[in-house]
């Protein structure tokens, strides 16, 4: 039987028809710039502040808190480089972030590092979690900013935010998070979460690729990413992008009504565990609860992850190895190996997403079709055929 299962929604997820319908009218009707003083101008406007407000009231935060941006690599960019730079103005030259940090954050980190900034990247346990005693002994007066996921996109491990907040803010350091992952999988009360600034991303909440938001707590100053007019109360030059705004606030809208429906994701993300381990030689990546409501990612040993990949697109079954923005490199994932998995058994990884979207049919097809891919790539290779005859 042959189906076609999208089980890739840390990557990106479809365009929801009501984010669409949100959406439309911005592009027949209310086309009018923002900025712009007249009629059309001012139309524009209303909506990209209604927009702002709903994002807000789903936070709970104020609307002067959030901003639109392009995508959750340029929020993570404002945040830590923003933050950085008018921290140092205070004699602040610290950064400490954990090791298995989307590389928007990581290569952002490296950037500081050029600049004479000092990074620290803190250790994370077998299960994924940040070491929160390290980050402790780390965090000092010197430190202007903490950097530290909300949940990890390959591993789908949800950390500590609030506890790492307490320990930055005793320092006097600010804490940012990266909630692309968690937003629409875990609650979100910005006023109570603890954090100075959380980046989210459209397209893995069903709006499309090309709006994200940065979350900035009202007193905290950090320096512009982009200059130029006076946009986003002149924190962000370049015209907004107002039907993209209109759809990420209605796709966290429905994102959010639909949390407490999310055991029966989870009830399904642990049949795929349940079944798919039983698979000789594989491990779940990642803590066993503590995770992702719809992240399943499992280890096989013997095995190269990409063509595992290909047999089940040829197959119908859309999966990753991990990050999507990492899914050129043959490098072994970064995550995986700061979890102590060493670097022949991180290559053989896989990473399924499912959402709401995914059935119980969707699953059972996703479980009888892996096994015998496994065994078929582990047939091919010279490594399995020395585990076999240690078995004989």
């Amino acid at each position: 039987m042959y189906r076609f299962v999208y089980a890739d929604n840390a990557a990106t997820t479809p365009i929801s028809r009501e984010v669409i319908e949100e959406m439309m009218p911005c592009f027949e009707l209310n086309w009018g710039n923002p900025s712009s003083l007249h009629a059309k101008g001012r139309e524009a406007k209303d909506i990209l502040e209604n927009a702002r407000e709903r994002v807000a009231k789903v936070f709970n935060c104020n609307p002067a808190e959030i901003y639109f941006t392009s995508c959750g690599t340029e929020s993570d960019n404002w945040a830590i480089k923003g933050a950085a730079y008018k921290m140092r103005e205070r004699g602040r030259t610290h950064v400490v972030t954990s090791k298995i940090e989307h590389h928007a954050v990581l290569h952002t980190c490296e950037a500081l590092e050029k600049e004479g900034f000092s990074v620290d990247y803190v250790d994370v346990d077998e299960d994924g979690v940040v070491c929160v005693d390290k980050l402790r002994e780390l965090v000092s007066d010197k430190t202007a900013l903490v950097a530290v996921m909300y949940a990890n996109n390959e591993v789908g491990t949800i950390q500590p935010i609030e506890e790492i907040a307490r320990i930055a803010h005793s320092k006097g350091a600010l804490m940012f998070t990266d909630a692309v992952q968690a937003v629409g999988n875990v609650e979100i009360d910005l006023g109570s979460l603890g954090v100075d600034m959380l980046s989210a991303s459209g397209h893995k909440i069903h709006a499309p690729k090309g709006v994200g938001i940065l979350y900035v707590r009202r007193g905290v100053n950090i320096k512009n990413l982009v200059d130029g007019g006076g946009q986003e109360r002149r924190r962000r030059g370049g015209t907004e992008n107002v039907a993209f705004a209109a759809g990420f606030a209605r796709a966290l809208e429905e994102a959010t009504k639909k949390i407490p429906e999310l055991d029966r994701v989870r009830a399904m993300r642990d049949k795929l565990i349940q079944e798919i381990t039983k698979i000789p030689y594989s491990k779940l990546n990642g803590h066993r609860t503590n995770r992702l409501p719809g992240n399943v990612n499992i280890g096989f040993e013997f095995i190269e992850g990409e063509s595992l990949l290909l047999l089940l697109d040829m197959a119908g079954i859309c999966a990753s190895t991990g990050s999507a923005c990492s899914s050129a490199s043959l490098e072994a994932s970064h995550v995986l190996l700061a979890m102590g998995v060493p670097h022949e058994k991180a290559h053989g990884s896989l990473r399924l997403s499912i959402s709401h979207e995914t059935s119980e049919e969707d699953v059972d097809y996703i479980i009888e079709t892996v096994a015998p891919i496994v065994e078929r790539l582990r047939n091919m290779s010279p490594l399995w055929e020395d585990v076999i005859k240690q078995q004989v």
